[in-house]
């Protein structure tokens, strides 16, 4: 789709089940509607999408959350699935062709594609001519959070190949409520979910979307103000989502969501209830 003069892929991991001690599986049931994820909500585990954005404009190849890279380190029993690269090689981009990574926060779902084990046992960037991007806050709060025991282990910070980035001079840290690294590209820091998550707004030409990271995960949460029980702050969460999807609707926007199975991009609409629902959109490319 394009966003003014931004082309939007919508990259795709697959499926996986989050369950509530924390491990992650890739999903191999069936789900027959959006309905189905959204009664799981309060289930022993949660059908969800990994789905990171890639964005085109000029000579910029800029990625939106890098998913879980699972297969990218050597040897991997998972070397046969869809991951970030894979998904890159459709769009005939190789990982050294990505300039820019933006980082909504530093759970592992999200951010495990950045970095991979190579046959010598070292972290190497994936996306080794990239400049990777993620808020300040998020780094110290992740940092503080090394030693504390998770019921969600495997969503939560596991910072040993991210280190290696930050040594070797990848990771670019944001300051402030809202940067703008490229043209048309706002990061806002919203908090919520994280202390420094972000989300990205695209506007180009008039039009406008957004990448919602985990302030909003699914299309199926748009109504549920407690998302998730691993926001550190329920109530910032509450408070930037209905200001978010209040300005969105008015604005007539574009959502992209990182963990939907269903409806992972659209517009919002109201029905008879007045409860926001994803109505489609024009795809123009």
């Amino acid at each position: 789709m394009q966003i003014g003069s931004y082309t939007v892929e919508l990259l795709s991991e697959g499926r996986f089940e989050i369950f509530k001690d924390g491990h992650i599986n890739r999903s191999l049931n069936e789900v027959s509607s959006s309905s189905d994820i959204e009664n799981a909500i309060t289930q022993t585990h949660l059908e969800v999408g990994i789905n990171p954005v890639l964005l085109q404009k000029g000579d910029y190849n800029i990625l939106l959350d890098t998913g879980l890279g699972w297969g990218l380190d050597a040897g991997s029993s998972y070397s046969n699935i869809s991951n970030i690269c894979t998904n890159l090689a459709i769009f005939e981009l190789t990982p050294e062709d990505i300039t820019h990574v933006f980082l909504s926060h530093l759970h592992y779902d999200h951010v495990a594609g950045s970095s991979y084990t190579d046959e010598n046992q070292q972290t190497q960037p994936t996306f080794p001519n990239a400049q990777y991007y993620v808020h300040q806050k998020e780094w110290e709060y992740a940092l503080s959070q090394v030693d504390v025991n998770s019921a969600f282990y495997d969503t939560n910070y596991q910072l040993d190949e991210f280190y290696r980035l930050v040594a070797d001079g990848y990771i670019h840290f944001l300051t402030g409520q809202t940067n703008e690294i490229i043209d048309g590209l706002r990061i806002i820091q919203t908090g919520g979910h994280t202390p420094g998550h972000q989300i990205i707004k695209i506007k180009s030409d008039g039009e406008i979307a957004y990448f919602l990271g985990d302030l909003v995960p699914s299309s199926t949460q748009l109504n549920h103000h407690k998302v998730s029980t691993k926001d550190t702050n329920e109530l910032d969460v509450k408070r930037e989502k209905v200001h978010l999807l209040n300005k969105a609707y008015k604005e007539e926007a574009i959502l992209l969501f990182y963990h939907s199975t269903f409806g992972r991009a659209g517009r919002l609409i109201r029905d008879e209830d007045k409860r926001f629902i994803l109505g489609d959109i024009p795809f123009k490319g």
